[in-house]
């Protein structure tokens, strides 16, 4: 069997998700990104049995920039060609940006030092057609300009090793729900001239609980809404509650940007 380590980037509007939901890729109800991509390598291995796992499950409709894969293959091939041979198969909002020789020990669920996910939001009157499907639209007053300071203020509190039991799915098969953050802020974003008044927030960690980060940022728009206070988000951090702070944001904002793995395990 032959290794590779790629780095993948795709838009997840399309998608139910990273995880494929049937073994037979082929004909899956519901197009998944993982599912995606073996259909394109069962074709350039001539439908041999072929392999990838990705170190993070990102939910539906959420997107990447630097999602880490291992693709296992009967068949050996260059990294360049399988590169190019992937990308020539795949559909447009799927790409792989990079591709190298790994090993069989590789496992990038396993081990990572550090994972960075940008949750973006456009704070306008009207909501940008450009950017509907990727980033969640925060309505404010056409006379007021938003003040992201409140926010930025509140984001200090998610910084340092916390109980994210309150912010994130109720998941029995986890350990613990204890993780650690170790950079929280809100930003201006200037990626494009179609686009004014987006922001983001961008947030590293050890790792993050299933859908801890959307859960944050619905934190953090409710406070922005003036419908709860820091304080409230302080008490969250500090005792486990039954009921949620505020509801998830949506997926369409969130993106996974990039996963450090240490060059030893690849």
């Amino acid at each position: 069997m032959y290794y590779f380590r790629v780095t993948i980037a795709y838009k997840g509007t399309n998608y139910f998700g990273w995880q494929a939901q049937s073994i037979d890729t082929l004909h899956e109800t519901k197009p998944t990104v993982e599912g995606t991509i073996l259909n394109a390598l069962k074709k350039i291995s001539n439908y041999q049995r072929c392999t990838i796992s990705a170190a993070s499950r990102t939910d539906g409709g959420v997107h990447a920039q630097g999602q880490i894969a291992k693709i296992t293959m009967p068949e050996e091939i260059s990294p360049e060609h399988l590169l190019m041979g992937l990308n020539s198969l795949l559909p447009v909002d799927i790409r792989i940006l990079k591709c190298t020789l790994s090993t069989k020990d590789f496992q990038p669920n396993r081990g990572s030092l550090s994972k960075e996910y940008h949750y973006y939001f456009l704070a306008s009157p009207v909501e940008n057609v450009a950017t509907s499907d990727i980033a969640l639209h925060l309505p404010v007053n056409r006379n007021e300009a938003f003040d992201p300071m409140p926010l930025r203020a509140a984001c200090q509190l998610f910084v340092g090793q916390h109980d994210f039991y309150n912010f994130s799915s109720r998941d029995k098969s986890i350990a613990t729900s204890v993780r650690e953050v170790f950079y929280c802020d809100i930003h201006e974003a200037n990626f494009s001239p179609l686009v004014g008044n987006m922001y983001y927030l961008k947030i590293i960690g050890d790792g993050f609980l299933r859908y801890m980060i959307r859960y944050l940022m619905g934190a953090l728009l409710e406070l922005d809404r003036g419908r709860i206070t820091a304080a409230d988000i302080a008490t969250y951090l500090q005792q486990r509650q039954e009921r949620k702070l505020s509801p998830r944001a949506k997926a369409k904002g969130l993106h996974l940007i990039s996963i450090e793995v240490p060059e030893s395990m690849s």
